[in-house]
């Protein structure tokens, strides 16, 4: 005789189930190089050149992509200087610059929890 499978309990706890807004924010922010990305423009504006010097194994197509997708999502902005050769900037916008903290708290967490080999320990 088969049992019958027992209800699902939802939690009465708002962190255990996935709010949509947290959900996409994560597939946003969790995308390889974009972490990386942002950090560098926390810096201040940045050229494409300069992101790709940045972000080291970061490949044109891929920073293009990303610098797409974060500038939809309204994360940085992409300015143009009309002037001969054009000159393109980005830099991060008010919503960017709210990942500061979120950003700094990355940080902390791996000064204190990630071990890196021991190879990349000594060119710190």
């Amino acid at each position: 005789m088969a049992t019958k499978p027992s209800e699902h309990i939802i939690s009465s706890n708002p962190l255990a189930q996935n709010c949509p807004r947290y959900e996409h924010a994560i597939q946003v922010l969790g995308k390889r190089w974009t972490g990386l990305l942002l950090n560098a423009l926390l810096q201040g504006p940045c050229r494409f050149c300069e992101l790709t010097a940045l972000v080291e194994g970061l490949s044109d197509r891929v920073l293009s992509d990303r610098l797409r997708e974060l500038e939809i999502e309204g994360v940085i902005k992409r300015v143009v200087y009309p002037q001969i050769p054009v000159r393109v900037e980005y830099q991060l916008t008010e919503k960017g610059h709210a990942l500061r903290p979120v950003i700094e708290a990355i940080h902390t967490w791996a000064e204190q929890w990630v071990e890196l080999p021991a190879s990349d320990e000594a060119a710190l």
